[in-house]
């Protein structure tokens, strides 16, 4: 095998790749064939190919034309998760299908290469890396040929393939000519090292089987209106994102793709956020997907009990609760940007705003069935019989700071938000309770956010009491019901941050020259936060500037419809971890309320105020 080609150290944009997933695991491949990204079993596990997205002197797998081509066209063949890219040469035109096949017993990225038309040269390269891209394994032929099997430790993969292949410099090559009419598969297989080769799923029925699987799903789609498309894609991102196993629903399965291209800012998005359950179990109800929701739930519910005083922002897939940061020194970080973290240190963080989430969460599950009413209330008093000792204390807040607890307002909104609601679970199920006294807590944080964390020079709700500093997290206050839409205070709350933290038509979280977070340089805009301007003009009547916005956001998806974390309006390019579930099912929701749906999620709909 020859050494890496130039090509290989050019890295791709972060929206030049595509997601594939069985429910379990996932992979990117990007639009010149090469899967830079891979974690097997588990979305948090080691990556078996950890380039940080096509970085130099670790693992690719990588498919094309060995000669110049047409800059490849792609798509998800219809209401899929199959990828096709198409490739175009001066000799003929292939086809390169990639799937992973959900429900089966071992993970298996297939590989199609698919002759079109003439006759095309094609390489693949293979260079497997485990423990992000610590680790070569120890590569042999596979009994009876066609194929190698590679083994490190707990791991082995195994690769079945017709194409003669060869091996030189660790690293695996294969060079083979495809014609029109011809199918070539590549068949990459994960399992432990311990048991015998794991079993590979027939290529051709493995396509019929995931491409059913996906249309049959997004087919129980019940949202209908002008955005049918973008909310079918992003809700197949977001099951995607899904560990079947648990119902766990990661936040992006990625790790430390920068916010800030070059930056510091790189954090390992391969957990379960508790703020993300609210949006995303409104989103799976709105759409129909009651299935998915309640698993959700379940999920939610388990991970959270235990002592109150221990609950936590964020866990693994199956609940873990240990997710401790390091740092990997060996990797170079996507385009230089380092460190490169693992595991996430925010999850010691005290953000007080979870709990308004989780009673959020299970107040709707309840109301929609979902949830044993005996066991989650048991948890969910216990919740608030802490939160009453806590409510009070500074915080690291919604954003995960690192610099310095505050009192932040929106944390004090969602105190009150977690009493309010258990307020009404209790009152509308029939759930014993000490309403008076939780009453009496939510009047009480009421009281003190309007006087502290109101800002009259500003005419706006400010990021923390006492500061004049913006948040964009405050735009959600038009769908807590903790003030009337029509109170002023609402209404100058939104306008204060559309003027003070737009950037190129795009909202930001908040100016880090206005309140400094601990780490260096500013960042792109938060998508999740311009969904929620949209979501905010809507309801307060602005329909034309809400639509506009909105489908200004949606011409930044990428060619086959997936959103990252941010968006850097100065380079036109989309940042953090990729695909992030926060911005997608921000733009469920928000479509489902453009599309006249009054309660599509958020945290959690408006249903009339009951404190003012």
């Amino acid at each position: 095998m020859t050494k890496p080609t130039k090509q290989r150290d050019e890295a791709l944009a972060i929206e030049d790749y595509a997601l594939i997933g069985d429910c379990s695991s996932a992979a990117l491949v990007g639009r010149n064939g090469s899967i830079d990204w891979l974690c097997l079993p588990r979305f948090d596990s080691p990556a078996l190919f950890a380039s940080l997205l096509g970085s130099s002197k670790n693992g690719r797998y990588r498919i094309a034309p060995t000669g110049k081509h047409e800059p490849a066209t792609r798509r998800y063949r219809d209401d899929s998760m199959v990828l096709e890219t198409l490739f175009t040469t001066d000799t003929g035109e292939v086809a390169l299908i990639d799937f992973m096949l959900p429900g089966a017993d071992n993970s298996s990225i297939v590989r199609i290469v698919e002759g079109r038309h003439g006759s095309v040269d094609m390489r693949m390269d293979l260079c497997i890396r485990f423990d992000y891209g610590l680790t070569v394994p120890w590569v042999t032929r596979r009994p009876g040929g066609n194929g190698l099997v590679a083994i490190a430790g707990p791991e082995m993969l195994v690769l079945r393939t017709p194409v003669k292949l060869e091996g030189h410099h660790m690293e695996t090559t294969a060079e083979f000519t495809v014609k029109a009419g011809e199918r070539l598969p590549f068949v990459l297989t994960h399992g432990p090292s311990n048991k015998s080769l794991p079993m590979s799923p027939d290529p051709d029925d493995a396509l019929y089987d995931t491409e059913h699987f996906w249309s049959d799903w997004a087919a129980r789609c019940r949202y209908k209106g002008p955005y049918e498309r973008d909310v079918r894609r992003s809700l197949m991102v977001l099951k995607a994102l899904t560990y079947t196993a648990t119902g766990g629903i990661v936040a992006a399965p990625t790790a430390s793709l920068p916010e800030v291209l070059g930056g510091e800012r790189n954090w390992d998005y391969r957990f379960c956020w508790l703020r993300d359950a609210v949006i995303t179990l409104f989103a799976f109800m709105g759409a129909g997907y009651h299935d998915e929701a309640a698993s959700w739930a379940r999920w939610l519910h388990r991970s959270v009990a235990g002592d109150p005083a221990q609950l936590q922002i964020m866990y693994g897939l199956a609940g873990e609760r240990r997710l401790e940061e390091a740092e990997i020194p060996w990797l170079d970080g996507y385009q230089g940007a380092k460190p490169v973290r693992t595991g996430n240190a925010a999850a010691g963080q005290l953000q007080l705003d979870v709990y308004g989430e989780v009673m959020s969460a299970l107040w709707q599950a309840r109301d929609a069935g979902l949830l044993d009413n005996t066991d989650a209330w048991s948890v969910q008093k216990a919740m608030l019989e802490h939160l009453e000792t806590i409510w009070n204390q500074p915080d690291e807040g919604l954003w995960e700071t690192r610099g310095g607890r505050k009192h932040f307002t929106f944390s004090k909104i969602m105190a009150w938000i977690a009493f309010d609601r258990g307020i009404r679970d209790s009152e509308n199920h029939g759930l014993e309770a000490p309403v008076e006294r939780w009453k009496q807590v939510r009047d009480e944080i009421h009281e003190v956010v309007c006087s502290k964390g109101f800002s009259k020079r500003l005419n706006s709700f400010t990021q923390s009491f006492g500061a004049d500093a913006l948040d964009a997290s405050l735009l959600l206050i038009v769908t807590t019901d903790f003030l009337p839409l029509d109170d002023p205070r609402v209404v100058g709350t939104v306008d204060a941050i559309e003027k003070g933290l737009m950037s190129k038509g795009f909202v930001l979280r908040y100016r880090a020259d206005e309140a400094p977070d601990g780490l260096e340089g500013e960042e792109g805009a938060f998508l999740a936060c311009s969904f929620w301007l949209a979501t905010a003009m809507h309801m307060l009547g602005r329909e034309e500037d809400a639509r506009k916005l909105f489908d200004r956001l949606v011409d930044l998806c990428n060619d086959v419809g997936l959103l990252s974390e941010e968006y850097d309006p100065h380079s036109k390019r989309l940042v953090g971890n990729f695909p992030q579930a926060f911005s997608h099912v921000a733009l469920v929701t928000t479509a489902m309320r453009l599309s006249g749906n009054p309660n599509p999620g958020s945290t959690p709909g408006q249903t009339g105020s009951t404190v003012s």
